[in-house]
Order: C-alpha cells, then structure tokens, then sequence
C-alpha cells in the first residue's frame, strides 16, 4: 500500500473515530422527538364549504371523462371534488348536499377535513340520483336556497353547487330566479359548471333508479319563444351562459368544471379564506435535521474510502456504481 494511500485510509478511519458519537446520539434524540412531538397550535389560513350537488336526471348524461373514460356529469363532480379535498389544509370544513326540484337536502354538515377525511370519502361515494325525490329541476331556486342554508350554518361557511344548469320546467323569457332571505354577495362560494357543450339524449329512470329509456320531446315542457319552434328540453348541455347569469345575481364566482388544479384553486381563493389556529403536525423538522446530521456524519467517511478505492485501483476516475 503506498503511503498516500495509507494516508487517506488513516483519515478515513480517524474521521469514523472523531464524528462516531454526537452526531448519531443528536441524531437519535432527533427521531424520538419527532415520534413524541405533540401537534403545535398555529394560525393559519382555512376553508369552510357546503358542497351541493345537482342530482336530477339531466346529470346522468355521460358527456364527461374521468380517467380516460366515459363518465355521467355526477360522476365527473364526484371525482374531481374527491381529489380536489386533498388540497384543503387541516382546520378547512366540507359538508355535502344533493340538490333536485328547489330544494337543497343536507347530508352532512361541515366537518374537519384531515380527522374526517375517510367520512368524507365514503358520504361522497354515495351520493347519487337514487336520492332524487322529484324530477323538477329549479336551478336557480336550489342555489339560492343553498345560500340560505350556508347562511344558517354560519361560520364563514361557504358554498360550492356543482350542476349542469338545465332548468326544467325551463324559465319563461326574462324570468330571474326568485332569491329569498339572501343578499348578494352575503355567502361566498362557486358555481360549478358540469357538461358538454352538444346536447345530448337524458337517461329516465323509474322510481326505483333502473334504467328506462330517454326522455323524448313529448315527455317535458318545451319552451316557445316568438314562435320559433320548440326548444330541445329534452336534449341537454351545459347552460354556460344561464349559470354564469346566476353566479353573478347571486354574488358568488362561476367556474367550468375542469381539471382538479382549477378546482382546487378555486376553493383555496384567499378571498374565501378565513385566519383559524390550527393544530399542526411539525415532527418533519426533526425527521429532517436528523437526517441531514446522518448524511453529514456518513458521506465524508463514504467520500474518502471511495478516494483510496480509486487509488487503490490506479485511476482518479470515480467507480460508478453497477
């Protein structure tokens, strides 16, 4: 062994003699205290929501995609506010809610996200059009009636009212939506836009939810304007322009359901948000500083042998690892 060589081993091996106690006993200490470390207290920003969704039969239209494939609107606003749950921080409130005729039905009202998030999961998972009690679609009175409930709650509460915006009976010309107890602007919150832009055929379905046919020109009210025609009351699309009128009359944002990103924005506008001390989970900081210690107790004495290694070998290039 040359005496450069020796040289390098005797650092190396004295190195692992001088760091070999305090960093791995601060280390240590480290870990348990981020096994023990109890939950700090800390304000921060969060969010409360009631969650409605429209669950009439117009909703049933597969027009949408979720993973790739084919998807009913009801499904593709499931699915996009179970991923988008994941975005809302610890001390945030959701509750859910079914919307059909003019009416709002609360399921569960708001609830911790973090210490109910699996709750959370399995109310969502069965809300479907099951729950319908009638086959009315009053759009318009359902969001204001939503308001009315976010208002009772209290809390800053919020709402988010997923739906595709087909009115049936649909609106005479220039009728607004009725808007009871509710000032604009009072209650926060989003309308969610959900479907396609081409009409398409609505599954009808008996009392018992299976499967009978579609809804034919002759089965719904249609609308008669100036004499041109009848509309096609028994097709549906997303009536973009019909909610965007609402959102606005009713004081809340409106946004096209898109992907879990945009959703997730949304419903962490700051303008939304409101100052709550939360208690926060900080045992990552030791976790963290005690494996930056391991690393820096480690990789010299690594960095060394791997030098002796090299000369040992007759090269000054690294040996890549296989």
């Amino acid at each position: 062994m040359s005496t450069e060589a020796s040289r390098l081993l005797r650092r190396a091996l004295g190195s692992v003699h001088t760091r070999a106690h305090w960093p791995i006993s601060l280390a240590l200490a480290l870990l348990i205290a981020a096994v023990w470390l109890p939950p700090v207290t800390l304000e921060r920003s969060t969010w409360s929501y009631m969650v409605t969704f429209d669950i009439t039969q117009s909703m049933n239209v597969d027009d949408m995609v979720v993973g790739g494939v084919p998807a009913t609107r009801l499904e593709a606003a499931r699915a996009t506010m179970r991923e988008a749950l994941r975005r809302l921080p610890c001390g945030s409130k959701v509750g859910w809610s079914v919307f059909a005729d003019y009416r709002v039905m609360p399921l569960l009202l708001p609830v911790e996200v973090c210490s109910h998030y699996e709750e959370l999961l399995a109310a969502l998972a069965k809300i479907d059009g099951s729950m319908r009690w009638a086959n009315a679609s009053n759009v318009g009175k359902g969001v204001s009636w939503t308001l009315r409930t976010a208002l009772a709650i209290g809390g800053d509460t919020g709402v988010v009212f997923f739906t595709d915006g087909h009115e049936s009976p649909p609106l005479r010309p220039r009728e607004s939506p009725p808007i009871h107890d509710v000032t604009p602007g009072e209650i926060g919150g989003w309308v969610i836009g959900v479907g396609g832009d081409l009409p398409a055929r609505i599954p009808r379905t008996d009392r018992d939810g299976n499967p009978a046919g579609y809804w034919a020109a002759a089965d719904v009210v249609q609308r008669f304007e100036g004499g041109s025609g009848t509309e096609h009351e028994h097709l549906s699309e997303l009536r973009d322009n019909h909610l965007q009128g609402l959102a606005k009359l009713m004081g809340i944002g409106y946004q096209r359901l898109g992907t879990t990103a945009s959703l997730g924005s949304a419903l962490l506008d700051p303008a939304l948000a409101r100052p709550e001390p939360v208690a926060t989970d900080l045992r990552w900081l030791p976790a963290l500083l005690a494996l930056l210690l391991l690393a820096w107790r480690f990789v010299p004495d690594t960095v060394l042998l791997r030098r002796w290694l090299m000369r040992r070998r007759g090269t000054g290039k690294p040996v890549r690892a296989n």
